[in-house]
This record gives C-alpha cells, structure tokens and sequence, in this order.
C-alpha cells in the first residue's frame, strides 16, 4: 500500500449493463476482507451526485451482505450521463452555476469528503472523464487514486479484450428474440427487425444472433406442420462497420419471404447511420446530440427506417421493429460474465490499495491478462472486425454475402 487508504468512493454512471451492482457488491467485499476499517460511500446518480455533494455510506449491514448486489442487475446507486467537461451541459442541468468548472467543483467535493480512492463503473466517457479528474487534482496537489472498470455491452473500448456485462447482454438479447420471433405468425409475408443496441460496434448485434441461433438448435420443430426452423432463424446480420446493400440484399431476402413467409433481420442501431443522417439533413431536419456529442439514436430509428425500406421491397404486409436493448442491459450478470466481474473487482481494490490507477479488464495487448490499463490507452469506438471467422461463418450458414466494409475518408 503506497499511501494509507482511509475512505473509498463509487459511482456508477453512462448506460445500465449487466455488471453495475455486481461490480460494487464484489468491490465492498473485497475491501471489507483486505482493509476493513476503510470508509466507503456511493456517489448517487453517478457524476452528478458527485457535483451536488450527494452520497449514501456504506454501512456495516451493507458490507455484511454486499455480495446480495451480484445478483441484481442495474445500479444500487443510480446512473446518469454527465461530462464533467461539457461546462454548458452542466450548468443548463443546474449541477454548476454559470462561471464555475464542473472539473473544480467535482475535485473541491472530493477534497471536502476526504476521498482517497474513487472507483468509476463505466464506459470510455466515464473512465476518461474520471482521469481527467485524477489529472486535475493532481496539478493541484491532491492525489486521488482512480480505478475504473470496462461498462459496456457494445464492447467496444479499446485496449479492453472483454467488457463487462457483455456476453450477458448478448445471451438476454436472443432469449428476447425468441419470443418475439413468433409474432412472425401472427401475419402473412412478416418482416420482424431486431434492432439491438451498438452505436460503433457490431460486436452486440453479432453475438446476440450467434447466441439465439444456438438456442434455436436446441428447440424442436414439426415441419409437416408448418413449424419449421428456416421460418424463425436469422436471414440478415447488418452492423456499423459495412455498408448495406438495400438492393442486393432485397434480391436475396425476396425468395425467402416467398417461400417462408417472413424475414428476421438483426441490426445494429447504429448500422447506416451516416447515411440516414445525410438524408435527415437533406429534409431540413435537426438531429440532436446527447451531452458527449452523439447523434441521439432514438431521433435516427435505424431500426424504422431498415423496416420502411425493406418492407416495401419485399412486399411485407406487416413490419415490427423490436428493441432489446433495456431487456437485456438491465439484466443480472449471467455465470461467464459474474467470473470476469469478479476477477476484475478484487483486482481493482488490489490496485488501488497499491497506488494504481487505469482502468482493470483484460488487456488484449497483454494476453488478456486482467490488470490496471492506463488511462492515456482507454477510447471508445473500437470496431467490430467483420473478418472475424466465426461471424463470416454465420452469414455463410444464413446466405449472406461477407459484408463490405465501408470506406474512411483520407
């Protein structure tokens, strides 16, 4: 232990994911194994109870029974999207007043509670915001250790191999789709989109139809019938990192509406966002953002406008749009997931108790070995590789072509 650890915080904060309470449940018993006299309090609503001095105590009956959090999903303590570093988002919430530095109201916070340890449960917003935090206390002589851990279902953050709460995400998502699918049955020549959460990343929309195909292996069917198979599998897998093809790919669908009476498609909410974006503009339309500068995908509806198009060129009598995304993020973790959560919060207290900050997950530029990644090294955006074999596979198995991936700008 580099310097004595007297009090430790949390705060949770971006998006929920399976991981939220059971990070702080492992993270209150580990600390309360390896440094029991250590004070511990929850920021409430993330970021912005850290602005407003709002917090609730760890108290003994809550450390006597943390380990009840890792069976929860969600946030004990609450979540919110706030930028520390977006002054004109935080005064419009009325978090700071006019003229003041979010930054320097968060650290004069930390520095009034006598908080040695802050542990962010987030995404690559969250994680960087809490290191520009650290940065700023320490120009001003205030060490704060900051620790953080990989919240994310798009599992996109760069150098984290495997976040948080993913796989649950994904496993949630195609226990979703399973039921819905069946409302294929309810009309003739139905096309059903499951749009699942991923504004960069594909890696969600992938693995969630590679895990509800997995489970469509294990049902029984009655062809003779009319209960078959081909009618609920998945026909199309689109993501943000290819471009979709309507045209082509309405050739290919189109004989499997006619024989099977109904198409299910998987896409990412952010796949053709670009281009929906430009076609927005081209109407004279706005598109607001969110406080970190993202397009607000409810205001875009990828899912609304894969179903518009395709429904008119497969001649679809009824198109439905489903989201899994609040079914499946609010989730408790499921078993894989609960053993990486865990691995990574006993790490996370081993590391703070030692003077270490980054951000603890599997660091794929070391052989996935869970360890304290620096901060300089955390970003968002990481992209699916559509060359993974496993996905280009799948798509042989469905009869989609390998995706073409779509060209940057020099």
């Amino acid at each position: 232990m580099s310097k004595e650890v007297k009090k430790v915080a949390f705060l949770t904060a971006g998006g929920l994911a399976p991981c939220l309470s059971s990070s702080i449940g492992f993270l209150i018993d580990e600390y309360t194994k390896k440094a029991p006299n250590v004070e511990m309090i929850g920021y409430v609503n993330g970021y912005m109870g850290l602005l407003k001095g709002d917090s609730i105590p760890v108290t003994d009956t809550v450390r006597k029974n943390a380990l009840i959090l890792t069976r929860h999903g969600g946030s004990p303590i609450g979540n919110s999207r706030v930028k520390l570093t977006n002054v004109k988002d935080c005064v419009k919430r009325g978090l700071v007043k006019e003229g003041e530095d979010p930054l320097k109201v968060a650290a004069d916070q930390l520095v009034k509670d006598g908080v040695d340890v802050l542990h962010t449960i987030g995404g690559d917003d969250t994680n960087t915001t809490a290191a520009d935090l650290a940065a700023y206390l320490a120009t001003n002589n205030y060490p704060l250790i900051v620790v953080g851990l990989p919240k994310t279902i798009d599992n996109d953050v760069y150098p984290i191999k495997q976040s948080l709460g993913a796989w649950t995400a994904a496993e949630e998502g195609a226990k979703y789709f399973m039921n819905v699918v069946k409302e294929n049955s309810a009309n003739p020549r139905a096309l059903t989109i499951h749009e699942v959460m991923g504004r960069n990343c594909g890696w969600l929309t992938y693995k969630t139809a590679q895990c509800y195909r997995k489970m469509l292996r294990r049902q029984k069917f009655l062809p003779e019938f009319m209960l078959t198979p081909e009618r609920q599998d998945v026909h199309a897998v689109y993501v943000p990192e290819s471009k979709i093809d309507f045209k082509a790919e309405a050739a290919r669908l189109l004989p499997i509406m006619d024989k099977w009476d109904s198409v299910n498609i998987f896409v990412s909410e952010g796949a053709g966002v670009a281009d929906i974006i430009a076609e927005m503009k081209r109407r004279g339309e706005d598109v607001p953002v969110d406080a970190f500068g993202h397009p607000r995908l409810d205001k875009v509806n990828v899912g609304q406008y894969v179903g518009k198009r395709f429904g008119e060129l497969l001649k679809a009598e009824k198109v439905q749009v489903f989201k899994s995304g609040y079914f499946a993020r609010a989730a408790a973790p499921n078993k894989k997931d609960l053993k990486l959560i865990e691995k990574c919060a006993r790490c996370a207290v081993r590391c703070a108790l030692n003077g270490e900050s980054g951000v603890v997950g599997p660091d794929e530029d070391q052989g996935a070995k869970i360890r304290a990644c620096e901060f300089p090294r955390i970003r968002g955006g990481k992209p699916f590789n559509v060359r993974k074999g496993s996905f280009r596979k799948m798509l042989s198995e469905i009869g989609q072509p390998n995706p073409r991936k779509k060209r940057t700008a020099k």
